[in-house]
């Protein structure tokens, strides 16, 4: 078996406003209109044959990427981490899995926040690396350098291991300018993409002889975690283990490491220009992501709106980047910069580095529509058959208005059916609960009234989705 490992997370703070930590990088749309987690779901099941993929993933995102993934015939198994603690840590528990679904199975692992259009080269290179993986090479995925770049890590190459693939000779830290002009003119460096393929068992053996402590520790969690659904819930001593990259833990140390330098287009999209340079450009060099706009006498600008009209006009080499909470405004050349706005937003406890004005929530979502001192007005959209937790709110009052489909609506202690066009009001401090119970969205609008609006003045009494503090 080829076993697809889809690594999903990070905040990805330097595509901020549109990516946050709530709703990170693979959640984004770009190209075809798909989240960049779709298409690496469906690029691990067409080079694998359709072998359902394991996804890890933090736990916060699993209703967000079960949501997004809903749709496909195959489906994911997801690995639930606590918290985040680098790539080392989940292709571990990610290898003791796949030795349980095959002790022979070769492993692809794959960032989900990639973008790679040349599927056919890529599958090519796949193939290759599935050769080698079972002659016991841990296979690096290196993409062949196109410009001096210094945001990504480099491999040296050195002998040719096969026909299609050289031994690692070293691995390299992002590069100045001077140095990463010097390795592009060499020809013997390739970019490290973070895309990796081997087989479970040697990439177990190989944390044996190289992080036994990181080995032990993850085989303890393993052994504690224990499957439900199509989800497995890392036990809280995962966030006790060594906070490592793959590269760090083995791949550095070991010697039977092979790269592939692959013919395929590929970018991690990791900061603005990076979105900009996959979107085909105008006869001017402008881009934007199918939205409304007006763009006059302006070169070389990228442009991302959602909901609303963006005209710009005499702009050179600018990314205006809309969202309903939070507009971005930059120099192409700076986009790397961008994770200094998260940075003084997080310090500032500014709300929008983490979450957007509609939060996606296991049962629907929530849009904040205003927010003023002493009231909060919502629409909140339940998906059918779902239902919001038992809870209170110890400093707001709430009034529910509904807009359309059906509710059940546990006040106090009352139970109430709701349609469109009436409300309730549940006063601070009764047990209230709101369930969908029709075959459509349920939508209302939700007016707060109170002293204090966090959304952590939230006590929950049951919940479906095992949220009960």
């Amino acid at each position: 078996m080829l076993i697809p490992i889809i690594l999903s997370g990070g905040a990805g703070t330097r595509l901020w406003p549109v990516s946050r930590e709530a709703h990170p990088k693979p959640f984004m749309r770009i190209g075809d209109g798909k989240s960049l987690l779709t298409q690496t779901h469906e690029r691990a099941l067409a080079v694998s044959g359709n072998t359902a993929p394991l996804i890890v993933t933090n736990r916060d995102y699993y209703f967000l990427s079960h949501d997004e993934l809903a749709d496909q015939e195959v489906k994911p198994t997801y690995l639930l981490e606590p918290t985040g603690r680098n790539t080392a840590p989940a292709i571990a528990l990610a290898a003791m899995w796949a030795m349980e679904q095959d002790e022979d199975a070769c492993m692809l692992v794959l960032p989900a926040d990639h973008l790679i259009r040349d599927t056919p080269s890529f599958y090519t290179s796949v193939r290759h690396a599935e050769n080698l993986a079972k002659d016991g090479f841990m296979v690096l995925f290196g993409i062949k350098p196109t410009a001096p770049e210094t945001g990504f890590g480099y491999i040296e190459m050195g002998d040719k291991v096969s026909e299609h693939a050289q031994v690692v000779k070293r691995f390299v830290e992002k590069p100045d300018a001077v140095t990463a002009a010097r390795y592009l003119e060499q020809g013997n460096y390739v970019w490290n993409s973070g895309m990796f393929c081997f087989k479970a068992s040697t990439i177990l053996e190989a944390f044996a002889a190289y992080n036994p402590a990181l080995l032990e520790a993850a085989r303890a969690v393993w052994n504690s975690t224990k499957p439900e659904g199509d989800k497995m819930e890392l036990t809280s001593g995962f966030s006790a283990l060594e906070n490592i990259s793959i590269d760090y833990a083995v791949m550095e140390k070991a010697k039977n490491i092979a790269v592939i330098p692959g013919d395929f287009d590929w970018s991690d999209i990791g900061a603005w220009k990076a979105v900009a340079d996959a979107i085909p450009a105008d006869a001017q060099g402008n881009t934007n992501n199918n939205c409304q706009t007006i763009v006059i006498d302006s070169r070389n600008t990228h442009i991302e709106t959602t909901d609303r009209l963006v005209a710009v006009i005499g702009l050179d080499n600018l990314l205006v980047i809309d969202t309903p909470d939070a507009l971005l405004v930059a120099d192409k050349s700076k986009s790397q910069e961008v994770r200094e706005v998260v940075s003084r937003l997080k310090a500032s406890g500014h709300e929008s580095h983490k979450t957007h004005r509609t939060v996606a929530r296991p049962w629907g979502t929530y849009t904040i529509l205003q927010d003023a001192p002493g009231f909060k007005i919502k629409r909140i959209a339940v998906k059918p058959g779902a239902s919001l937790s038992l809870q209170m709110h110890h400093h707001r009052s709430e009034h529910w208005v509904v807009v359309s489909g059906k509710a059940e609506v546990v006040n106090g202690d009352h139970t109430i059916a709701l349609e469109a066009n009436q409300s309730t009001y549940i006063p601070a401090g009764n047990k209230h609960r709101l369930t969908n119970v029709g075959d459509t969205e349920l939508a209302l609008i939700e007016v707060q009234c109170g002293s204090y609006l966090g959304e952590d003045d939230i006590v929950r009494f049951e919940d479906i989705y095992g949220r009960v503090q």
